[in-house]
């Protein structure tokens, strides 16, 4: 029979992971043979399903004593007791869909009863992070066929809860990621938005780039919404811009993401179930797909850009949404600044119609509104674009993001740039032939972006433009001085810069 042992909260955030801390001088870790990093369920008298968590064992009683059983806030919060409950603790079966997940890293195929299991499972936080980052890996290098990837899509899907609105179109954006500072979404929404469709925008946090959609918008503004606040805002506004997490859309999606963030891994099948579960649990019925192409982006070639275009159309096709793919220019980042703070200010300088504003993000902005704008039957084809932009130029796109940013709630105190700055000098005089996005994205993860919002880049040279020796090619920011190290010795390395006589042709 399971000991009992009193509850205790051991103030650790694990990131979606369930961790349970026992003394090595417990007894139930003793009788029961209890072994580090193994499965156990926490059951609360009364309550019918237990929490599983990862077995950490520990030796200072300051963090758990013998007779209690610690746990991190997030299986803290699951088990909905206070501190001090009564509580025991046994061992947990494997989850069953495990055995899934071995056949997959043998490079086998996997049937949709086999994704349902998985991504229940993972939903439920029955897998350890090894076992996750498992299935991650094996999927990305075993690959998957397009049915495995529609299967797990679905699976996703079903593990949360999904969004419904009124009206026949719901429309949506997203871009596959890779370039720096490409923030069209915090433009095109508040467009979209004023001209009365429906555009309620739910984006991932960033998982290997220096800032997300949701990092950038809670520069301005609250981003974890319940569904409930959700629906009002939209209803009001048309549109919103929120963090995808708070709503439980696609909850295993969420999950995987904590290890895909770590691994700097995003593998085309995961990515494409990834995406069009969140759209379609979002409530999406009209979707527009990004996918930058350049020498440094995530996808380099055409013929690479054209498989992943068929895929994106295959699943959304098989799942009864209207999906439309726009290839671009993935040649250098998008706007000036790289980080939540920096790209901020390049939204509001184009919303606000700025002389300053960056030229690039603003062209490409109204290129994606315009589409989506086309999606509206009573907008007639071709005309999207110069909609887009008399919505932006008289002011109507401003006002609505300042309105969205209000049903949301303004964050009360905007972050400031870190106060750490360097600057990386021109090599040689000539003109700038090349910019790798990897390593400008790099660089402003090691200067804390995303977790720290005004760190991050700020380019002052783009592709073609003339630079002489020792001329500030871009700025590093930071706030923390180990951070500040890191980016600039990585910026000593490699600049990210390539200058040359003139551009190639």
């Amino acid at each position: 029979m399971a000991e009992t042992l009193k509850l205790r909260r051991v103030a650790i955030d694990t990131y979606r992971e369930n961790v349970a801390y026992l003394h090595r001088d417990c007894g139930a870790y003793r009788s029961e043979g209890f072994q580090a990093l193994s499965k156990v369920e926490v059951q609360r008298p009364g309550r019918d399903a237990p929490v599983l968590a990862v077995l950490n064992v520990v030796d200072d009683a300051a963090i758990t004593a013998p007779d209690e059983l610690g746990l991190s806030e997030s299986a803290f919060r699951q088990i909905g007791a206070a501190e001090g409950a009564a509580v025991s603790v046994s061992h947990a079966e494997p989850p069953v869909s495990l055995g899934a997940v071995h056949r997959k890293i043998r490079g086998e195929r996997l049937g949709s009863a086999e994704y349902d299991a998985i991504a229940r499972d993972i939903a439920e936080l029955r897998y350890s992070k090894v076992e996750l980052s498992a299935f991650v890996v094996a999927c990305a290098q075993a690959g998957m066929e397009r049915e495995e990837v529609l299967s797990l899509t679905r699976a996703m899907v079903a593990s949360g809860e999904r969004l419904t609105w009124d009206g026949d179109l719901v429309a949506d954006k997203h871009c596959i990621g890779g370039i720096p500072g490409n923030r069209t979404t915090l433009i095109l929404t508040p467009i979209v938005a004023a001209h009365g469709t429906l555009i309620p925008k739910t984006s991932s946090r960033a998982i290997t780039s220096p800032s997300g959609t949701a990092d950038t918008m809670e520069v301005l503004a609250r981003v974890d919404l319940t569904p409930e606040r959700l629906r009002a805002i939209v209803a009001q506004e048309h549109g919103c811009l929120a963090w995808g997490g708070r709503a439980r859309l696609a909850p295993a999606d969420d999950v995987l993401i904590t290890v895909e963030r770590p691994l700097s891994l995003d593998s085309p099948g995961q990515m494409v179930a990834s995406i069009l579960a969140k759209k379609l649990a979002a409530g999406a019925t009209h979707l527009l797909v990004d996918i930058p192409m350049g020498p440094t982006a995530k996808v380099r070639r055409r013929s690479e850009a054209l498989r992943l275009r068929k895929l994106f159309e295959y699943v959304g096709d098989s799942l009864g949404m209207h999906l439309e793919v726009l290839l671009s220019d993935g040649t250098q980042p998008i706007g000036r600044g790289v980080g939540p703070v920096l790209e901020c200010r390049d939204v509001l300088q184009v919303l606000r119609n700025d002389p300053q504003a960056p030229a690039d993000l603003r062209e490409k902005a109204l290129l994606l509104a315009g589409r989506i704008l086309e999606f509206d039957p009573r907008v007639r084809g071709g005309s999207g674009y110069a909609l887009a932009q008399a919505i932006l130029v008289s002011g109507q796109a401003a006002a609505k993001l300042e309105a969205i940013v209000a049903a949301q709630g303004r964050n009360p105190s905007t972050p400031a740039l870190g106060r750490l700055r360097h600057e990386v000098p021109a090599p040689t005089d000539g003109v700038v032939t090349a910019i790798d996005n990897f390593q400008i994205a790099r660089i402003a993860r090691l200067a804390g972006a995303p977790m720290d919002q005004g760190a991050g880049v700020d380019l002052f040279r783009k592709l073609g433009d003339p630079v002489q020796q020792g001329e500030a090619l871009y700025a590093i920011y930071a706030e923390f001085p180990a951070d500040f190290r890191f980016a600039r010795a990585m910026a000593g390395q490699a600049s990210g810069y390539t200058i040359g006589d003139s551009l190639p042709v």
